[in-house]
This record gives structure tokens, C-alpha cells and sequence, in this order.
């Protein structure tokens, strides 16, 4: 067994607070203190640092504006306190603090999918909170809260192991799972939620517990954690199925936008032909004019399709093949390389930038191609603001029921389409929202709910042009039954999708 620790350890932290979280009892300092309330135009109650490991910052303090930003800077949380999050003790007395003097309170790890800022109130910073621990035998890792998945891919490689993760190492990799996570081989192996074997979480009592699938672990909270889009309490760490890939054959073939029509027409029939074992999407969007960017892509609206295949790699070009006849490309990156490099498949920006986007859950069959071509002019170069649209082909694993059931539905759907824009000077978060439904409203007739996954900034809720919501309504009633549950005061509301 291996182990990767970051700052504080957190690992052993949750594992620590959930033996006694799981006899019924609190640990020692982690119940919530009794309710307070603080009157209007009051100065915020002050925050306890005695009780936490990690430094605990207000508006005045000079780390403070970079410790409430994130990746998304379109949007930015506002707390009277941040706590930086060392151990889920930590954690554990964030909340009560927030509890008892019912305090709004916000969880944030890299911030990618920030969608509602928290104005006031306790944020609880878990970049900190980083470790992985690999048990090769049974194909596991416990990760922390703030793990991203380039930490899990690495040290599960060193196994001949792989995570389901997505196409940005950067990722938080808690909160992608807990959404459900659309990884690179999603088709083959499912949504990264029906791989989660345990939870360490801090509920709104303050409490520090073990959450699993098992008669004492809770198991209607761990059906609703995986994939229920947050809400229920502050996830701590959680013990994750790893998959037996080392290498894999992928990458993109790029072609001009001028051929977008027979790409799209071509994906949709090719798509229909492939196995289980390869999963892949298509990308349009518009490079900007800069001299970083490499010359053949420079100021050029293009197509991209992304691949990644569990095969040879001789099988792999002759699944690929058919493609190629779509029209010429203008760069071909196809070959077998370890899952490390799984980066390169997407190869998605690295740095903070401001950002808003949307996303539908699409039927068995793709929208006519009217529809895609209303979307795709809606979305191309001439669109208010730089856009990215993308399409991922569904089913497979996707489609079937984990061995332990979860909150995660659209499993009947065939294709996901997300519409992403820049939101840079000249723009405005309204105008976007604007662009976004007339997009949305194309496909409302193919649409069968939207993936919690793909949500970014604050125009992304509720689903744009009417868009359904991520769960069924079935599952959506079961959802705020355990919400009353366990957070019956609603202190996570701004991690809540699902009406609360």
C-alpha cells in the first residue's frame, strides 16, 4: 500500500473521525455548538482559531483575495472567514461555527465549477486537504477533499492503475465524483460515482462521519452523495475503484471549420459502429490569434475529435479510419500513450479564466441536422462571445445501473452537449444566459435533463432554455427527503441542486 500526503494528512484525519462518527457518537470538539442568531447591521461573530489546525483569514487579511478566488474568475465567493482546512477536525468546527450562528457557508476546493458565490458567511478551503492512498490489491484510493486528478493518476500509475477521471488534471477530484464524472473511458467503465466505495463527510451537526453502503455507514446518504450535486454536508475524502489501464491508444484529428457539417454527420454515423471499450466527443470551437497557439490552429475556427480507446493500437486506427474520410485534417494527434498523458486527449487550459456554460442531456439519437446547424451558427466564430461547443457520445457502462445503486440519472441518454463561453470585456453574464437558452431552446425537443458535471458560473442555474433538471423527479423527492435529514436547517444551500 502507498501513500501521498499533502499538508495535514487529511487521510488519516477522516479515517480517524469516522471510527467514532460510525458508533453514533461525535468525536471529541466536533458537535455544533448551540444556535445563535446575530441581528442585522451586527459584526460577524468571531471565529474560534483556536479550535482549527489551519489559518483562518477575514476581508483584511493579505492572502485572503487569492484564497477566495479559484479557478473561475468570472465569480468569486465573498466570506466574512475563510478557514483553510487542514483535517476534517477542521472542517468539523467550520461548520459548527457557521451552525450556531447560522451562518451561510461554501465549500471550495480548485473552484472550476463554481456556480453560486457565497456572499458572507464561512468558506471552507480544502486545497489543502491533499493525499492519495493506493491499495494495489483492491484496486482503491482514498483521496482527500482536495485532491486533484493528476495527483490520483499519477500515484495510481505507479500500479498499473488508473482513475476515472476527466479530461483536466487540475480537477478537483472529489467534487467531479460527487457530480458523477464523465471520464476518458466513460463508455467502458461508467461514471466515476459508481465506483465510490466510501465517504469521510462532515454533516451539519458538526459531525465527522464514514459513509458507505452498509447497514451502519448510512446507506441512503451514500445513495445520495454519489451523484446528487451536493448539499448533504462537506465530503472529507472518499475511497474510490480504480481501473486495471495502463496505456491507451487516443488523442484528436483536428479539421477546419468549414467541414463541421461532415464531421458532425460522419461522428454520428461512426459513433453507432464502435465498441464499449472507446469513448469519444467532438469539439468546435475558435482559437484565438496568438502567437502561443501553434500556427496550423492560430486564429482558426476548427472541429476536433477526441479520442480515447482501452485497445491496441492497431485496432485503434482501424476504428478510427472511418473518420479520416470526413475531410482533410489540419493536425492529427493519434498514438498509444500511458494514462499519464492522458491530459493531451483534451488538452484543456491551464490557467484561471472567466467562464460560463450550460449543458443538456441528449436522447438516443443526436438533434436533425437543422437543429445542429442552428447551434453550431449560434456558437461559431460569429457568437457574441468566444464559445465552445462539445458533444460526447453516451451509453455504454454509462447506461447501466451501478452494482450499488446511486443518485445519478440520464443514464438513457445517448449524448451530452455542452456550450461553454469566455466571459471577457464586452460580455456580460446576462448576454451569455441569452445565448445560451436560444442554444438550449434548439435542442429542447432531443433534451432529456442536463449532468451536474458541466455547470459553470452563475447563469448555469437553473438549466438554461427551460433545460429539465439533472435528477428524475422521482429521485429528486428521495433527494430532499435526505436532505431534510441530515441538513434540515439547509446550511449547504449553496451546494444544493435539487431544489432546496
Amino acid at each position: 500500500m502507498s501513500e501521498r500526503h499533502g499538508h495535514g494528512s487529511d487521510v488519516e484525519q477522516a479515517d480517524a473521525g469516522a471510527g467514532s462518527a460510525g458508533s453514533g457518537s461525535a468525536p471529541s470538539g466536533s458537535a455544533a455548538p448551540a444556535s445563535t442568531v446575530t441581528g442585522p447591521g451586527a459584526p460577524p461573530p468571531a471565529f474560534p482559531v483556536h479550535r482549527v489546525r489551519g489559518a483562518v483569514l477575514s476581508p483584511a487579511d493579505e492572502e485572503y483575495a487569492a484564497e477566495a478566488s479559484g479557478f473561475q474568475t468570472g465569480y468569486r465567493h465573498r466570506p466574512e472567514v475563510i478557514v483553510r482546512a487542514e483535517t476534517a477536525a477542521d472542517v468539523a468546527a467550520a461548520v459548527g461555527h457557521a451552525a450556531a450562528h447560522r451562518l451561510p457557508l461554501a465549500v471550495q476546493a480548485t473552484g472550476h465549477g463554481l456556480t453560486r458565490p457565497l456572499p458572507g458567511g464561512v468558506l471552507v478551503s480544502t486545497r489543502r486537504m491533499t493525499g492519495v492512498r493506493v491499495d494495489p490489491a483492491a484496486r482503491t484510493a482514498w483521496i482527500a477533499a482536495g485532491t486533484r486528478w493528476g495527483e490520483v493518476v499519477t500515484e495510481a500509475a505507479r500500479y498499473g492503475l488508473a482513475p476515472l477521471s476527466g479530461s483536466g488534471p487540475g480537477v478537483g477530484a472529489v467534487s467531479y465524483t460527487l457530480g458523477g464524472g464523465i471520464g476518458l473511458l466513460a463508455r467502458e467503465f461508467g461514471y466515476a460515482a459508481d465506483h465510490v466505495r466510501a465517504a469521510g463527510l462532515v454533516t451539519a451537526d458538526a459531525r465527522v462521519r464514514h459513509v458507505t453502503a452498509d447497514g451502519d455507514g448510512d446507506p441512503e446518504l451514500f445513495w445520495a452523495l454519489r451523484g446528487g450535486g451536493g448539499g448533504f454536508g462537506v465530503v472529507t475524502g472518499l475511497e474510490i475503484g480504480l481501473v486495471p489501464v495502463e496505456r491507451f491508444y487516443g488523442g484528436q484529428l483536428i479539421f477546419d471549420g468549414a467541414f463541421a457539417d461532415e464531421v458532425l454527420e460522419t461522428w454520428r454515423e461512426w459513433t453507432a459502429t464502435v465498441p464499449d471499450e472507446l469513448t469519444s466527443s467532438v469539439t468546435l470551437l475558435p482559437y484565438p490569434d496568438l502567437p502561443a497557439l501553434p500556427e496550423p490552429l492560430r486564429g482558426r475556427y476548427v472541429v476536433q475529435v477526441q479520442i480515447a480507446y482501452d485497445g491496441d493500437e492497431a485496432e485503434g486506427e482501424r476504428l478510427v479510419a472511418p473518420l479520416r474520410a470526413a475531410g482533410p485534417r489540419i493536425v492529427e494527434r493519434l498514438r498509444t500513450m500511458p494514462f499519464t498523458e492522458s491530459a493531451r486527449v483534451y488538452n484543456e487550459p491551464d490557467r484561471p479564466h472567466a467562464y460560463q456554460g450550460g449543458n443538456a442531456l441528449l436522447g438516443e439519437k443526436l438533434p436533425d441536422r437543422e437543429a445542429l446547424r442552428t447551434v453550431r451558427e449560434l456558437t461559431g466564430p460569429e457568437a457574441p462571445a468566444m464559445t465552445v461547443l462539445s458533444l460526447r457520445h453516451m451509453g455504454g457502462a454509462l447506461s447501466r445501473e451501478p452494482a450499488v445503486p446511486n443518485a445519478v440519472t440520464g443514464r438513457d441518454a445517448g449524448w451530452l452537449m455542452v456550450v461553454l463561453s469566455v466571459l471577457e470585456d464586452g460580455t456580460t453574464p446576462a448576454g451569455l444566459r441569452a445565448l445560451h437558452d436560444r442554444v438550449m431552446r434548439a435542442v429542447s425537443p432531443w433534451t432529456a435533463g442536463s449532468n451536474l458535471n458541466f455547470r459553470y458560473g452563475r447563469g448555469a442555474w437553473p438549466p438554461p432554455g427551460g433545460g429539465r433538471d439533472a435528477h428524475a423527479d422521482e429521485v429528486r423527492a428521495r433527494l430532499a427527503e435526505v436532505k431534510a435529514a441530515v441538513d434540515p436547517t439547509n446550511l449547504f444551500r449553496f451546494h444544493s441542486a435539487h431544489g432546496t
